[in-house]
């Protein structure tokens, strides 16, 4: 059933009036939007994305959406100035003196009214109607950021892993305990290379005696990530000198939610996201991809962050809380990959914001934490 207008409560969660305006079997002519004084910014990003999709908008300000009889008299203006049209409400946004209010014009000017279920994709029409509809529309990153007044700074990135890749990801997760210090070192000079924007680097003597470091150094020299001759270590290019420096675990967290899409109806995945807010201002996301018309944000770590000279864990967990809530609304859930141990009070600081944590040898059951995290 599509109706020839849509009427949308404002919220801070952007699926729910997305995905019925999107969706073939219920995409209106045109979205009503209904909106709050604190809902401006959210209006303003909706619209974008409605506009851009092809449907006309238009929007009513609220006086005071705490006033339940303001809230009806604005609803009764639109009802009134469009007699005669096909009008079906979500109920799904707004407060819940929004719906109300919205719901008792509906019922007196004969609307449809529906509930959108982000959980199990489907619309369960009101009133006479009562029924459940299946969903079509299944909301990408692009869309589903838009909604939230984020745009992509640049195109999605879905890695590809060569199969020398692979072999070598499968020696870094699998050998986590006996790799950690010669990885640190890896890092360290990978990190001195980019600072200096070249792609060679010079070993010092310390660093040519240890057999650790000589021994990883010939697995990524294998996987053609780099080569070193003497004292000079040479990154094969900027990308490699990049995966040297941790961007290994990112393929291998990408590779693993990518092994994950049929099983868990993934929809849409990218590594690298680089996002823009409204001021400008960008946010990096290491690995995200969509589930359950959710967005799953997992950060990954190399860096030591269990001693007190390393840069702290609690900032990292607070940055991935705020970025998930700012960014994806409150049904984002975040998840921290780290290929080193957090201490105790972090730990209990990540379940305290809702972070999930998959730290050193739990990487190599990362498929496991990552089914059970999306599927919960």
């Amino acid at each position: 059933m599509s109706a020839a207008v849509h009427i949308l409560l404002i919220s801070d969660q952007a699926a729910p009036n997305l995905l019925p305006a999107l969706d073939p079997a219920l995409k209106p002519g045109e979205a009503v939007l209904l909106v709050s004084g604190k809902m401006q910014a959210r209006a303003e990003a909706l619209e974008a994305v409605l506009r851009e999709s092809g449907v006309k908008t238009s929007r009513v300000a609220l006086e005071d959406e705490h006033d339940y009889a303001k809230l009806e008299n604005a609803l009764l203006d639109v009802a009134s100035s469009r007699d005669g049209q096909s009008i079906a409400l979500n109920v799904t946004g707004g407060t819940k003196l929004m719906a109300l209010a919205a719901q008792s014009v509906a019922l007196a000017y004969g609307w449809s009214a529906f509930y959108v279920d982000v959980d199990t994709d489907e619309i369960i029409w009101l009133g006479k109607e009562a029924r459940r509809q299946p969903l079509t529309q299944q909301l990408r990153l692009r869309h589903y950021l838009r909604g939230y007044g984020f745009t992509l700074a640049e195109g999605i990135e879905r890695p590809q892993p060569s199969q020398r890749h692979n072999d070598l990801l499968r020696t870094l997760i699998t050998q986590v305990g006996s790799l950690e210090k010669s990885l640190a070192q890896l890092n360290w000079l990978a990190q001195g290379a980019e600072d200096k924007k070249r792609l060679d680097v010079t070993l010092h003597a310390q660093q040519l005696d240890s057999r650790s470091l000589e021994a990883l150094l010939r697995i990524f020299e294998d996987a053609g990530v780099l080569t070193v001759k003497g004292e000079t270590l040479s990154f094969a290019s900027e990308a490699e000198r990049d995966f040297a420096k941790g961007g290994w675990l990112e393929h291998h967290v990408f590779r693993t939610v990518s092994s994950l899409t049929g099983d868990l109806a993934l929809r849409d995945k990218a590594a690298n996201l680089v996002v823009l807010d409204a001021g400008g201002v960008k946010n990096e996301l290491d690995v995200a991809f969509m589930a359950r018309n959710r967005l799953f944000v997992i950060e990954c770590k190399t860096a030591r962050m269990d001693k007190p000279e390393a840069p702290k864990a609690n900032d990292t967990l607070f940055k991935l809380a705020e970025n998930c809530r700012r960014i994806g609304g409150l049904g984002t859930r975040g998840m921290l990959a780290s290929y080193r141990p957090l201490g105790e009070a972090e730990k209990r600081l990540a379940g305290a914001l809702r972070i999930e944590l998959v730290c050193g040898a739990e990487l190599a059951r990362l498929d496991e934490k990552i089914r059970n995290w999306v599927k919960r």
